[in-house]
C-alpha cells in the first residue's frame, strides 16, 4: 500500500542542490541510474515504486543543457507511466527561457516547445526560480509557481555589503527595472537605471546612466550572468559616473564562456550568484564569486508543503 509520501528524483545537471533540498525537507533523494548510451541516448531507470506518489524530478537548465533536457522529459514520463500520483517538474533555472518571443521574421519561441515538451511528457506542476520573462508561466497548461530569490538577496545585501544603507540599486537594463525597483523599495535606496544598446546577442556596444551614483555603493541586479560582457560594462560605466564601489547580484550565474576572465578583469568586488545552476570550480578560479544557497526557498514554498 501506497504512504502517500515525497519521493524526489535527481537530474545529472545539479545533484547537489537536490541533496541540500532533500536535506531540507527532511528526506534522501530517490534512487534512479541514468546512463547515456554509445550511440547518445539516454537511459533512465526509476529505482524504486512511485505508485500513487507525490514525485518531484529536480534539473536545472544548465551544462549539457540538450541533455539534460532530455534527462528531464525521460524521468518525468518514466514516473508518470509508472502510476504516480503527481508529477512536479522542479527546474530552478529553466531552459531557454531568453527565446520567449517572436523577435525577427521566421524566429522560433524555443521557451514555448520545452513547455509544450514537459506537459506532453506528463509533467503535472511546475517550479521554477526567477523566470526571465514572466509570460513563460502562461506557455504552460499545468500551474507553475515561479519563485523569487529577493528575500536572499536582500538578506545577502544587509549581512555581506558594508555599508549598504548608502548603496543604490542599479538595473543594467530597461527590463530588469521592475526587479530592481522592488529590492530598492524594500531596502529604501534610491534606484538607476542603465540602457544599453546592442550591436548583436550578447554583445553591446553602449551604455547610458540614468540616475545619480556619485559618491555611493552600486549594486547591480539582475536575473541572469551569462558571458558577463553587459555587468563589467555596467561597473565600468558606474565607476565612471563616481561610484565608490561595484557589486552584482544575480539570479541564475550561467557563467559560460570567457565569462569568468571578464569578471576577474572587472571593477566589480563581487559578482554574487544563487546556486541554481553549479559553479563550485569557477569558484576556485574566481575569488569575486559568491553564492547565495536558495535550496530553502525550494523546500520551503508550497510544493513541499
Amino acid at each position: 500500500m501506497s504512504s502517500n509520501s515525497i519521493k524526489i528524483f535527481a537530474g545529472n545537471s545539479h545533484i547537489e542542490l537536490a541533496r541540500l533540498v532533500a536535506k531540507r525537507i527532511g528526506n534522501e533523494l530517490s534512487r534512479v541510474t541514468v546512463l547515456k548510451y554509445s550511440n547518445k541516448e539516454t537511459s533512465v531507470n526509476i529505482g524504486e515504486s512511485v505508485r500513487d506518489e507525490d514525485v518531484f524530478v529536480i534539473q536545472s537548465g544548465c551544462g549539457e543543457i540538450n541533455d539534460n533536457i532530455m534527462e528531464l522529459l525521460i524521468m518525468i514520463n518514466a514516473c508518470k507511466t509508472a502510476s504516480a500520483r503527481r508529477v512536479t517538474a522542479v527546474i530552478p533555472c529553466f531552459p531557454y527561457a531568453r527565446q520567449d518571443k517572436k523577435d525577427k521574421s521566421r524566429a522560433p519561441i524555443s521557451a514555448k516547445l520545452i513547455a509544450n515538451m514537459i506537459t506532453v511528457a506528463g509533467a503535472d506542476h511546475v517550479i521554477t526560480i526567477d523566470l526571465h520573462a514572466s509570460q513563460i508561466q502562461g506557455f504552460f497548461n499545468v500551474p507553475v509557481d515561479n519563485l523569487y530569490c529577493e528575500p536572499a538577496m536582500l538578506s545577502y545585501i544587509k549581512i555581506h555589503i558594508p555599508d549598504w544603507k548608502n548603496s543604490i540599486i542599479v538595473s543594467p537594463d530597461a527590463g530588469g527595472a521592475k526587479r530592481a525597483t522592488s529590492i530598492a523599495d524594500r531596502l529604501n535606496l534610491d534606484f538607476a537605471l542603465i540602457h544599453k544598446e546592442r550591436k548583436k546577442a550578447n554583445e553591446v556596444s553602449r551604455m547610458v546612466l540614468v540616475g545619480d551614483v556619485n559618491g555611493k555603493i552600486a549594486i547591480l541586479v539582475d536575473d541572469m550572468a551569462d558571458t558577463c560582457g553587459t555587468l563589467k560594462m555596467a561597473a565600468e560605466t558606474l565607476i565612471d559616473n563616481g561610484a565608490i564601489k561595484v557589486y552584482a547580484i544575480v539570479a541564475h550565474g550561467i557563467l559560460s564562456g570567457g565569462a569568468i576572465d571578464v569578471i576577474n578583469d572587472s571593477y566589480l568586488e563581487k559578482l554574487v550568484v544563487t546556486n541554481t545552476v553549479p559553479h563550485d570550480d569557477k569558484k576556485h578560479i574566481c575569488s569575486k564569486l559568491d553564492t547565495i544557497d536558495i535550496s530553502s526557498t525550494l523546500a520551503e514554498g508550497k510544493m513541499f508543503t
